[in-house]
């Protein structure tokens, strides 16, 4: 099972370099979110859900556990942030950015995952006032507070790497990143050291997954040019390195077959993931992951009480997930974000004006 997860991680980094910059966007970047959406839920549906609820019928598999797809999906990470970072002139053009693309579906999803769950009165998924407050946020996880769906954990650890990387690009710049990403690096060894480092500062430093974002970004350099592998080379093997020292050995193989797969891609020889069903899914994929938990085990779990079987369930979940997921895409992620960064650009375009105007 270990050897096929480290195969399907391949296939999901595969995705994200077949294309060149000129292409203008990367095809191969969204059917791979489209494929790790796909399995995400399928390890949720199928591993997950019994997990949380062993009296119920279930699928007769379990998907494929363990970290190496979110360590994939954090290099990833690391890769598209320079997206953004690359066409940006002040903070607020980048934290702007950030909230039209994160909260408006979020805010939606997570309130609709709220109302699905009471009507369906599960109790075992619900939780509190106070931490339903602290999720309008989208902050809970910095205030150990439970997530409305259980999923939502991954964003606490991609707003902690933005805020990072902020700081980066606002205090240091990004023509010498590299050794700043070793003194991230050094960090990372110190709370090894340092077992008692505050877990506030560990989260916000994001050091429990940073040498897999170094990684993404270390290869977002090559494939654009700005480097070349025996310059980051280096860089690679103290990534590798702050793995091997740290972590253990199944994780650090993970992080060399990450280099190695990125390497091939930037390369171009693995451009196989160019289809229009996974390309079409990547579209709608941060939606889809929002809605698609806790939602799903309540379909699963009705479905359950109704009779119908585990099959069936399972697929009643995931045309359900599928069917909000393209929803919210459609009604909120795209208009609400497109919207924000509109008004964002009017405004930044008027501000010189009423700078230089008559009181």
């Amino acid at each position: 099972m270990i050897l096929t997860e480290w195969l399907l991680l391949c296939c999901y980094g595969a995705a994200v370099m077949g294309s060149r910059r000129t292409s203008g966007r990367l095809t191969e970047l969204d059917a791979l979110r489209g494929l790790g959406a796909l399995c995400v839920l399928a390890f949720h549906y199928s591993t997950r859900f019994h997990e949380l609820f062993p009296q119920a019928a279930h699928v007769p598999f379990s998907f494929l556990g363990g970290n190496y797809r979110v360590l994939l999906f954090f290099a990833i990470s690391g890769f598209a942030i320079f997206f953004t970072l690359d066409h940006i002139r002040t903070a607020g053009d980048f934290l702007v950015n950030r909230f039209a693309r994160l909260y408006p579906a979020y805010l939606v999803a997570m309130l609709l995952t709220l109302s699905i769950e009471y009507l369906a009165r599960m109790s075992q998924l619900l939780i509190g006032p106070a931490a339903i407050l602290a999720n309008v946020t989208m902050l809970q996880g910095f205030a150990f507070l439970p997530e409305v769906d259980g999923a939502y954990w991954t964003l606490t650890v991609e707003i902690a790497f933005y805020v990072c990387m902020l700081s980066l690009w606002k205090w240091a710049g990004l023509k010498k990143l590299e050794p700043m990403l070793l003194g991230w690096l050094a960090l990372r060894w110190l709370y090894a050291l340092w077992p008692g480092m505050p877990e506030r500062i560990v989260m916000l430093l994001v050091l429990r997954y940073v040498p897999f974002f170094i990684i993404g970004m270390l290869c977002y350099r090559v494939w654009s040019g700005q480097r070349s592998w025996r310059q980051q080379a280096p860089f690679a093997a103290l990534a590798l390195l702050s793995v091997a020292t740290i972590d253990s050995p199944d994780i650090m193989l993970a992080a060399v077959i990450l280099i190695g797969v990125f390497a091939a891609l930037i390369a171009g020889r693995l451009r196989f993931l160019r289809l229009r069903p996974l390309v079409w899914m990547g579209g709608i994929s941060y939606s889809f992951y929002l809605i698609h938990q806790h939602v799903g085990f309540v379909v699963m779990l009705k479905m359950a009480e109704a009779g119908y079987s585990p099959w069936a369930g399972f697929a009643a979940a995931f045309a359900v997930a599928l069917g909000l997921g393209t929803l919210i895409n459609r009604l909120v992620e795209r208009p609400a974000g497109e919207a924000i960064l509109a008004w964002w650009r009017r405004r930044r375009t008027a501000l010189p004006e009423a700078a230089v105007s008559p009181t």
